[in-house]
């Protein structure tokens, strides 16, 4: 690939485009929450049609988020609740995730939740970084930004 194909893609810049972060943490609260009712409805209906699955329901809801996950960011660079509240990821060049970049951030988002401390420092970031960027993000270097409007 060529330094000028490279060049075409970047990350806002929040100081001269804050209109990308705008309401950003406030959006992937909702997202997260709409999510999490997906998560949960699809988690349900595995374990009602599998023997044990009522209890193994904590281990089935992790697979399913991570697989949920997974495959919503790799395929259009954000989850269901995402989409609903206009926002997506991006990697640190500025361009849609790809399955690794989706696989990544979908497993530093799991050691985040699953360990108390970096779930807050996580939420703190977001809510305290000029880019709304999680734990996750500033080490991935990716960011949540607005979606541009798609006629």
């Amino acid at each position: 690939m060529s330094t000028t194909a490279q060049m075409d893609f970047q990350l806002p810049d929040p100081d001269t485009q804050p209109a990308f972060y705008a309401d950003v943490p406030t959006k992937r609260l909702i997202a997260w929450v709409i999510d999490l009712v997906v998560i949960v409805a699809i988690s349900s209906v595995v374990a009602l049609f599998t023997v044990v699955g009522l209890f193994f329901f904590a281990f089935i809801l992790l697979i399913v988020g991570f697989i949920y996950r997974t495959i919503t960011l790799s395929t259009h660079s954000a989850t269901w609740g995402m989409r609903l509240t206009s926002i997506e990821f991006r990697d640190r060049t500025g361009r849609h995730f790809d399955f690794g970049s989706a696989f990544l951030h979908t497993l530093g988002y799991h050691v985040s939740i699953s360990i108390f401390p970096l779930q807050l420092i996580s939420i703190g970031l977001m809510l305290m970084s000029s880019r709304g960027q999680g734990l996750t993000d500033h080490v991935m270097g990716s960011v949540a930004i607005n979606r541009a409007a798609r006629y």
